[in-house]
């Protein structure tokens, strides 16, 4: 079960930190990188999370990531933290509520864009600059090819969609003549 909003508040937390100090970014980085380990290795979502493992060892383990990632006091009292209050599965939760919060500090925004055909990178800047002055934020494009759209494309960032595919529009005409009848 997704626990958003308790991560969202883990992350609240710790953006205020890094804001304060300064390393909000690094702060992403190290989030990243654990929440990365943990959704990778059974093995270790097993060791921080199982109740038969007295919280010492798990808080031990916790402890021999920390050091081999090298990160900072701060950091490694959260990551501390969430083992002691049993939080820990809610890391890759709180790594993506945290990236949101620094994309959010950073103007930045997530876009996709579907097309029938792999998109030249002419045109993939092309549609990158119209979707960035429509929102007004930087935005970072993914892109995707959909033979099934026929022609156009389709291209989302947050709550904005744009629908040029010939297959939508396809789908309006045959809409409007059945109207007619």
């Amino acid at each position: 079960m997704k626990q958003t909003i308790l991560a969202r508040r883990y992350a609240k937390a710790i953006f205020t930190v890094g804001q304060e100090q300064g390393k909000y970014e690094e702060y992403n980085d190290a989030l990243t990188a654990v929440a990365g380990l943990y959704s990778s290795m059974p093995e270790l979502v097993d060791a921080l999370t199982n109740p038969l493992y007295p919280v010492d060892v798990r808080e031990k383990v916790m402890a021999g990531m920390i050091d081999s990632m090298e990160v900072d006091s701060v950091m490694g009292n959260f990551l501390s933290l969430l083992v002691q209050k049993k939080r820990v599965e809610i890391l890759p939760e709180i790594a993506e509520a945290y990236e949101t919060m620094v994309d959010e500090e950073k103007n930045i925004s997530h876009g996709t864009v579907i097309s029938a055909v792999e998109l030249s990178e002419g045109l993939r800047q092309n549609v990158q600059v119209t979707l960035e002055k429509l929102t007004g934020k930087k935005v970072e494009l993914t892109t995707s090819v959909d033979p099934s759209i026929i022609g156009g494309i389709i291209a989302k960032v947050g709550d904005l969609v744009l629908d040029g595919s010939i297959k939508t529009q396809l789908a309006g005409l045959k809409d409007s003549i059945k109207g007619r009848e």
